[in-house]
């Protein structure tokens, strides 16, 4: 398969550059920039499938850090398209499995993919808003086990993770 691994880094990197100037319209007041926000990320989902289809998951070992990195947030906020999630989800899978992607990340998709399902999440990575302060996580399989899972695929523990998101 002969295809242009710089150029696929490129719109990937470039990709997750849009997505992050973008993503303060996400919980915008205004629906006309909500709806923007939804048709970049609907656009994008569009492409990493097409991607996909192309080349399977884009992985470091590929497209380097930063374009694997990127392809992961593509797939993170695809929140309207859980085909895509659940692909990207089983290529990642599949990609950790061989070494070639990291467990942290695939965590992160794995929560946010079945928080999209209506479904408890496992490492409580999804936060669903914030109660007297405090970030709170959107309900959680085994929430007593939540940190130990955590750990287990390189996720700092619960208050760690949310102490960050604290107002100062």
């Amino acid at each position: 398969m002969a295809y242009d691994v710089a150029a696929l880094a490129e719109e990937l990197t470039a990709m997750a550059a849009a997505d992050h100037r973008a993503s303060v319209q996400a919980n915008s007041d205004d629906p006309a920039e909500q709806l923007a926000w939804r048709r970049l990320t609907a656009r994008h989902g569009d492409r990493l499938s097409e991607i996909m289809d192309e080349y399977g998951w884009p992985t470091a070992d590929v497209v380097g850090e930063e374009a694997a990195r990127a392809a992961w947030l593509i797939a993170q906020h695809a929140d309207r398209q859980l085909d895509v999630q659940r692909r990207a989800l089983r290529l990642m899978e599949q990609a950790v499995s061989a070494g070639s992607a990291g467990p942290r990340e695939l965590a992160f998709l794995r929560d946010r993919t079945l928080v999209n399902e209506g479904r408890n999440q496992i490492y409580g990575t999804q936060i669903a808003g914030v109660k007297d302060g405090a970030p709170v996580p959107w309900p959680c399989e085994e929430p007593e086990r939540m940190d130990e899972r955590r750990v287990e695929v390189g996720i700092e523990p619960f208050d760690e993770y949310v102490a960050k998101f604290a107002l100062t």
